[in-house]
């Protein structure tokens, strides 16, 4: 995101004679339209000036709003981060997540014929939907396209139809009589024009190294800019057919198969792709440029080859080779650890296109670069996200914290120890850096919030992670398998998910999606322990990052070392303050919480004296403090029943001694002026035995 800053600060000091432009094109016209978020480089700003005075004022909006979207030390995942989520900032409106005019037919195949010159910023060419009536007394039929774009005529069975652009994205064409329901029908849509986007947005035109590319990328909405759709996530289409016509001497790659190249004569060429599974509108995708291509084969989990094709700029193809050789291995593992690869029939490949992240477009990822972490969070995608797709954007997690998951999954599988634990532990520091956030998105209209790195990419993959500790690996993976083939080439949403997890382990996760998918913060653990002769007690103490989760239910690891030998067990912590006794056969030298980092928590371990019997509060009525939270200094009240003198120890999350003092009244004060604000644990003595063990929050 340092990277976004430094362009609008560029920007600022280069081109400030776009806010007057602005200004006086806002006072003047009411051409207030949907205008793009940019986060580009100079050269994009200067090449693309009028589309970015007009995307001046989003782009504020997008700065002010704040620009940290992961709080981790992972750079080349914030950099997926960061750059998607920009990606995806264009013309957003969740008003058009479900456009109600479009509900009243279903989208079976589409037939695309675009001319493109990649040097030009501009779309021609003719969509052919093909669609099944719902209702009766069908007369007219609704699309949506931007009303930027010129409609050159509508045909159906040889009429010439009449039509209207009401809205900003709304195309109405009028029958010449009423459709059937239950009907299978079709027209044909010509158009031409310069799309509505700019920066990042879902129609881009670029160069590299001297040669220009055009590109698109429609998550969440963007597909509306360029062609004639049904947006939303209800309705997907059945089967599409994509020509491209464009100059010999580039390539066009696409969604499916490339059934034929034909050289057309007057220095033109025809690309035809086919692709035969269903496919959301936001995933239809083309990239036209002077792309090299290479083929490495896939011998799948059936023992089937399939093709994994490689679209790349001539001057990366030896870095391009490499990375996709080892994606190669990737693709294998996801294949033989779910289902099999969704498009099989097919191929899987990329695409290399001009903006720092990836895009997972059905059968053919868009990438900027070809390094394992991006090659693996787009590949995952055709399992969760392309096959089966979030049914709300509220869900977006299905796709990105699967996918971000998968990507560790690798880094466990191929990458080694260090590379799976350093994964995990970014991820934590990511969701523990902000003491609220749900992985279900609360604000569908915010960009930022949908595509949120800490909560829909990094909280959304270890609400899987942890599942996956709950649930164990059998059950964990049978459960993923039976949700794919369940939602197969459709849409899902969080609920569908959570029913096959409890149908194939018999575990009621109503509460766990509460705490974990609903509820926001994480819990921070304290532990505390004590050797008796014969068994070693400890005790689990949690608190709540955020009010909406009052505690969080989840089976607790804890490792016990001594004399050379050591053992992990597993506590099921169902109350905030529990005791659990353990007989090991050796005598206890240290107490390791969460050894293998399975839960998305903070967690510090003391060692002190442990009465059985007692609670984390021992003697509740005899001891109060307050307030809690404290700011400055906080007041402990021995009640009736309580005997002086005690004292009393402060032991901040690292385990060490803060502040300690000692208490010969009724009712006293400490003070914590000083101290750094965060969680405390406040213990009291009494004769060597701990009678008062409560955690406290300075703010």
């Amino acid at each position: 995101m340092a990277q976004c800053m430094l362009h609008f600060i560029i920007y600022v000091a280069t081109e400030t004679y776009c806010m007057v432009l602005f200004i006086y094109i806002i006072l003047t016209t009411n051409i207030y339209g949907q205008i793009s978020y940019i986060c580009v480089t100079i050269k994009m700003f200067m090449k693309q000036s009028i589309r970015t005075f007009l995307s001046w004022s989003v782009f504020l909006t997008f700065f002010m709003s704040g620009l940290t979207v992961v709080g981790q030390t992972d750079e080349a995942f914030e950099d997926i981060v960061c750059k998607e989520t920009n990606a995806h900032r264009h013309l957003f409106n969740p008003m058009l997540r479900s456009n109600l005019l479009t509900a009243n037919y279903d989208l079976k195949y589409y037939r695309f014929e675009w001319e493109i010159d990649p040097a030009i910023y501009a779309i021609k060419g003719t969509a052919t939907p093909y669609f099944k009536v719902l209702e009766n007394d069908f007369k007219e039929i609704n699309f949506d396209l931007s009303n930027l774009l010129i409609i050159d005529s509508i045909m159906w069975h040889g009429q010439k139809l009449s039509f209207s652009q009401p809205g900003v994205y709304q195309l109405n064409i009028q029958l010449p009589s009423v459709i059937n329901k239950g009907s299978l029908d079709s027209l044909s849509i010509s158009y031409h024009g310069s799309p509505p986007s700019g920066g990042f947005g879902s129609f881009i035109q670029d160069n590299h190294s001297g040669e220009p590319i055009l590109w698109t990328l429609s998550e969440p909405f963007g597909a509306q800019d360029w062609w004639p759709c049904k947006n939303g996530l209800e309705d997907k289409i059945d089967s599409i057919d994509v020509t491209v016509i464009t100059d010999e001497r580039y390539r066009a790659a696409s969604n499916g198969s490339l059934i034929n190249e034909v050289n057309l004569g007057n220095q033109k060429k025809s690309y035809h792709w086919r692709h035969r599974y269903a496919i959301a509108s936001y995933l239809v995708a083309i990239a036209v440029t002077n792309y090299a291509v290479y083929t490495d084969d896939v011998l799948l989990s059936d023992g089937k080859v399939m093709p994994m094709v490689n679209y790349v700029y001539p001057e990366n193809l030896n870095d391009a080779k490499v990375g996709t050789k080892d994606n190669v291995s990737v693709l294998q593992f996801y294949d033989s650890l779910f289902v099999d690869y969704p498009f099989k029939k097919e191929k899987y490949g990329h695409a290399q296109f001009g903006w720092g992240g990836g895009m997972e477009h059905q059968t053919m990822s868009f990438v900027i670069n070809f390094g394992w972490g991006l090659l693996a969070h787009e590949l995952a995608h055709q399992w969760f996200g392309d096959m089966v797709t979030c049914g709300a954007w509220e869900d977006i997690w299905l796709n990105e914290g699967f996918a971000t998951y998968l990507e560790g999954l690798t880094q466990e599988r191929f990458r080694g120890p260090n590379a799976w634990k350093n994964w995990k532990s970014g991820k934590i520091n990511s969701i523990t850096s902000n003491a609220g956030g749900s992985v279900r998105v609360d604000d569908p209209s915010s960009v930022n919030r949908i595509f949120s790195g800490r909560l829909s990419y990094s909280k959304g993959s270890y609400l899987l992670h942890m599942l996956r500790w709950k649930l164990g690996d059998d059950l964990f993976f049978k459960a993923l398998r039976s949700y794919l083939n369940d939602r197969k080439y459709g849409y899902a949403v969080t609920s569908q998910l959570q029913s096959h997890l409890e149908s194939t382990s018999g575990q009621d996760l109503d509460e766990y999606f509460k705490d974990w998918y609903f509820g926001q913060g994480y819990p921070t653990y304290t532990v505390s322990w004590d050797q008796e002769s014969n068994r070693t007690l400890i005790k689990l103490n949690q608190i709540s990052s955020h009010p909406s989760v009052s505690f969080f239910e989840m089976p607790v690891p804890v490792k016990l070392k001594g004399e050379g030998k050591e053992l992990l067990v597993r506590l099921d912590n169902d109350n905030p303050d529990q005791i659990f006794p353990v007989y090991p056969d050796f005598k206890v030298e240290t107490v390791e919480f969460d050894p293998d980092l399975w839960l998305a928590a903070i967690g510090t371990v003391i060692k002190e004296d442990i009465l059985l019997s007692s609670s984390s509060d021992s003697n509740p009525e005899s001891i109060s403090i307050y307030p809690n939270p404290a700011t400055d200094l906080f007041f402990i009240k021995m009640n009736d029943n309580a005997s002086v003198p005690v004292t009393w120890t402060l032991i901040d999350t690292n385990g060490k001694i803060a502040r300690n003092g000692y208490i010969t009244t009724k009712t006293d004060k400490v003070n914590i002026s000083g101290l750094s604000s965060g969680l405390y644990r406040f213990i009291v003595l009494q004769n060597g035995k701990t009678i008062y063990n409560k955690s406290i929050v300075k703010m």
